[in-house]
């Protein structure tokens, strides 16, 4: 049989592990660099890196979604100007 080739931990983060991760994420500009770098590196921890593509996700959608909401704000107040 023939062994599957992993360069990923597949280990269980440890909560220190965690408290890292927290504590890096919280500091601005960092945390994006971190979350590329952990979710597209070619190793490390699988779990770190599932959890890293799921916040650049749910940071996208964040975006998308600000975007639409401000720019329904900026069109009711541009289009209330337009009478004036």
């Amino acid at each position: 049989m023939e062994q599957k080739l992993s360069t990923f931990d597949e280990s269980p983060l440890s909560v220190g592990d965690f408290l890292i991760m927290f504590i890096l994420l919280a500091i601005p500009i960092v945390n994006i660099i971190m979350m590329l770098v952990w979710a597209f590196s070619g190793s490390g921890n699988l779990n770190r890196r599932n959890f890293a593509r799921a916040g650049l996700i749910v940071v996208l959608i964040e975006i998308i979604l600000t975007a639409i909401f401000w720019g329904s704000i900026s069109a009711l107040f541009f289009r209330g100007r337009a009478y004036y």
